[in-house]
C-alpha cells in the first residue's frame, strides 16, 4: 500500500494571538540581524525581538510574551501584514513559534506567497469581523478557535465569520499541492526514473 506524503491542511484549531496594528513588516517579524543563519531553527526565539524588548524596557507586555497567549496557533492581525523586504524567514519564525494560521485584513504579496509554500495558511477577515475576534480573543485569550479552509468560516466561542482566500490557495492547501518536498516523494519512483536517464546524475 502507497502511503501519501503530501499534507493536506483542511483546518486550523486552538487558541488565537490577537496582534494590533496596520503596515506591520517582516524586519518586525524577524530582525534582519537573524538572516545570517544558515538554517530557518531556532528563528522562533527571535519573533518581534525589537518590538518585545521595547514593550518590555516601558513595562509593558507583547502579546508573544503573554502567558495567556502561550501556545496559540492562530495569528489575528490588521491591514497590510507581512509587508517590507521578501524575507521567507518571516512566515518561518512565526510557524516555528506555533502560529498554524494568520488572519488578517489583507496581507503582503510576497509574505502570503512565502506563507503558502510553507503550509502557513492565510485568509483575509472584514474590518468589523475581525473587530469581533480581536475583541474575543483579548477578553477571552482561552477561546478556542477554528478556521475552516472547507467551509471558509472562522468560529470561536460565539464568533461564526466568513473568511476568504483564492481558490488556488484553497485548493492546493485542501489537496496538499503547496507541499512541494511531499508531492516529490510521492511520486519518488518516477522521480528516481527520470533521474535514472539523465546523465550528469545517473552516475552518481
Amino acid at each position: 500500500m502507497t502511503t501519501t506524503q503530501v499534507s493536506k491542511i483542511d483546518r486550523v484549531a486552538g487558541r488565537a494571538l490577537p496582534l494590533a496594528g496596520n503596515d506591520i513588516d517582516t524586519d518586525r517579524i524577524i530582525p534582519a540581524r537573524y538572516l545570517k543563519t544558515i538554517t530557518f531553527d531556532g528563528l522562533e526565539r527571535h519573533v518581534f525581538e525589537d518590538d518585545r524588548q521595547q514593550l518590555a524596557a516601558r513595562g509593558a507586555v507583547h502579546p508573544f510574551d503573554a502567558p495567556a497567549y502561550a501556545g496559540a496557533k492562530i495569528l489575528f492581525a490588521r491591514a497590510n501584514f507581512g509587508c517590507g523586504s521578501s524575507r521567507e524567514h518571516a512566515p518561518q519564525a512565526l510557524m516555528r513559534w506555533g502560529i498554524r494560521a494568520v488572519v488578517a485584513e489583507s496581507f503582503a504579496e510576497i509574505f502570503y506567497g512565502n506563507s503558502l509554500m510553507i503550509g502557513l495558511p492565510c485568509v483575509t477577515a472584514a474590518p468589523a469581523d475581525l473587530d469581533r475576534a480581536f475583541a474575543l480573543a483579548e477578553a477571552h485569550p482561552e477561546t478556542d478557535f477554528t478556521l475552516d479552509l472547507v467551509a471558509r468560516r472562522l468560529a470561536g466561542g460565539s464568533l461564526n465569520i466568513p473568511v476568504s482566500l483564492p481558490e488556488g490557495t484553497r485548493a492546493a492547501l485542501l489537496s496538499g499541492d503547496w507541499d512541494a518536498t511531499g508531492l516529490l516523494l510521492d511520486r519518488y519512483d518516477e522521480v528516481e526514473r527520470v533521474a535514472a536517464r539523465l546523465p550528469y546524475i545517473a552516475g552518481w
